[in-house]
This record gives structure tokens, sequence and C-alpha cells, in this order.
């Protein structure tokens, strides 16, 4: 097991954090420096980053290999880089104002498109993920309630972004091409196409999430996270059979947005 405290953190005396240390290692401390890096482009590795843009399809388990490995040497679990969350900011703006261009929307529609999408798609949504999901496997997924053995909150905001991504490459960008030419027609086979990339979008958002717990050491029951596999796959044959097209309500609900 890997573990989950740095060694060279601990004094030598008692075990305990020294008071430098201790410091370092607050929430805060790490918090001040991820936002500073954010203002110094030189200092992130977009190299890195775009790395684990490519693996999270592929082979998503590669990428939290790497979190272990800032554990045991940086002593915390979440990333210290903000470059794959500027990566990030980047698609969604490009596909946004991708989706802009495909519903027809003009220059002032689409920026409003991309301030919803950005502000509450994203970042709204993507706290209030977080901190839900920080909550309950703190409150009941830890083996040992032990302040040594929490999840960070920025741990599971990483894992957020990490389920997201391939989630918004799929909905936001290879989704695009479909759109008018065959999702929103009212076939079979459009909101068969449009229904069956919501279903691989979320289940990538379930399997990623459940990835990203499942490789902290310290928590139990992790495989309940797969449980709304079950739900999306009945969600999704219950929406074929009733016709409903998921992308039509989006695009419906995306042109109401910016009225």
């Amino acid at each position: 097991m890997l573990p989950t405290t740095s060694v060279n953190s601990r004094s030598q005396g008692n075990g305990a954090l020294s008071p430098r240390d201790a410091a370092r290692h607050t929430a805060g401390a790490k918090r001040y420096k991820y936002l500073r890096r954010l203002f110094h482009f030189r200092q992130m590795d977009f190299e890195f980053a775009l790395w684990q843009m490519l693996y999270l399809f592929t082979s998503p388990q590669r990428v939290y290999r790497n979190f272990h490995y800032r554990k045991q040497t940086k002593d915390q679990w979440a990333r210290d880089d903000p470059a794959f969350l500027v990566l990030l900011s980047i698609w969604l703006c490009a596909s946004t104002v991708g989706f802009g261009f495909v519903l027809d929307m003009g220059f002032f529609e689409t920026i409003k498109l991309l301030l919803w999408v950005v502000f509450i798609d994203c970042i709204g949504v993507g706290l209030l993920i977080a901190t839900l999901m920080w909550f309950i496997s703190n409150k009941y997924l830890v083996k040992q309630q032990n302040r040594d053995y929490d999840v960070e909150w920025g741990y599971a905001f990483d894992v957020h972004l990490n389920a997201f991504y391939p989630l918004l490459v799929i909905l936001h960008f290879i989704q695009l091409f479909f759109i008018n030419y065959v999702i929103i027609s009212d076939s079979v086979i459009g909101y068969f196409v449009g229904n069956t990339l919501w279903l691989i979008a979320i289940g990538y958002y379930v399997y990623v999430t459940f990835l990203g717990y499942s490789a902290l050491p310290f928590l139990k029951n992790t495989a309940i996270l797969l449980y709304p596999f079950a739900l999306l796959i009945m969600l999704y044959l219950i929406s074929l059979a009733c016709g409903w097209n998921f992308t039509k309500m989006l695009c419906s609900f995306y042109k109401y947005r910016v009225k």
C-alpha cells in the first residue's frame, strides 16, 4: 500500500509535523500556491497536462498512478500545477464557440452562452459536485476516521475535472459534427446517435470518478460509485423507447439561456 503521508514531512522525534511543515501543508497554503501559479505560465507543465488528457481517454488508471507519485513526493493528492485546468478552460471556450456556430447564434449570444457554460456549468456545478463528493467520501467511505486519512477537497475537484474532460470532448466537440445533419432530426437514428453519445459521455464521467476515489488506499466500498451505471442504462433505454432526444433538449436549453 502506498503511504498516505510523506516521511520527509514528519519530524524525527514524535512523528508530528514541525510548525514550519504544518504551515506549508495547510489547505490555505496549498490553495495559495496553486492560484499563484495560474499567473505564471512558464511554471506550468502543459506537455504533462496534455499527456493526462490523452490518457484519460485511453488509460485513465495511468493518470491516477501519477497522483500516487505526487502524494509520495509532495505529500498531497491534489494537483499543484494548474496547467490541466487552463487547457480544460481553453477546450471549454473553443467548444462552446463551436456550439454557438452550429446553433447559428450571433456574436453576443455566443458570448453569453460562453459565460453561462464556463461560470455555471463548469465552475459552479464543478464546485458543487466536488464539495458533495468530498463530504460523502470523508463521511462514509474512509476506512479509519483519522485526520491523516481524509480526502482533500482539491483532490475531489481534480477528480471532477478528470471526469468532466472526456464528457466535454464527446458532448461539446465530437457531437457538433452530427447535430445539424443527424441528431436533431426527428428520425429514430437521430435520437439514437445523440443519446448514445450521452450514454458514453456520462459513462466516462462515472467510471473516471470511480477510478479517482478507488485510487485512494484509505477509502472503502468505492464500488458503490459505479451504481449510477444501472440508472444510466435504464434511462438510456427509456429514452430510446419514448423517443427522447437529449441533444435536442440541450440545444433548446442553450437557445433559451441566451434570449
